[in-house]
């Protein structure tokens, strides 16, 4: 939908790709939707869902046999992230390093973007 020719919206690094591979097995699911929503101290937040199939229109991103898809209205703030997994002594989980974001909370998760996206 915001897509440029030929580039996907994200990508997906490698240890990205095996955690949402490992948890898509694990829960029989086909992939795993990201979108973003109202909330959080900065104004918004990112969501993350199982899913069975794609909607008509999602971005659909596959990747070292992982299947991400971008809910419509989460791609135009979306395009160009880089989607990570970071495992610390004290918490693991997806890092979205995103370069449309402007602001985000202290606690990491909460964003805010340029208020031409919003």
């Amino acid at each position: 939908m915001f897509g440029i020719p030929g580039k996907q919206a994200v990508t997906i690094t490698p240890k990205a790709a095996a955690q949402i591979t490992k948890l898509m097995g694990s829960a029989g699911h086909a992939g795993l939707r990201i979108g973003i929503k109202k909330g959080g101290c900065a104004g918004m937040e990112y969501t993350m869902e199982y899913v069975d199939e794609a909607d008509p229109n999602d971005e659909v991103v596959n990747q070292d046999g992982a299947c991400v898809m971008i809910a419509p209205m989460a791609q135009m703030f979306l395009f160009g992230t880089e989607i990570d997994y970071e495992t610390s002594l004290l918490e693991s989980g997806f890092k979205f390093n995103n370069p449309n974001v402007t602001e985000a909370c202290g606690c990491g998760e909460s964003i805010k973007f340029d208020d031409s996206l919003a």
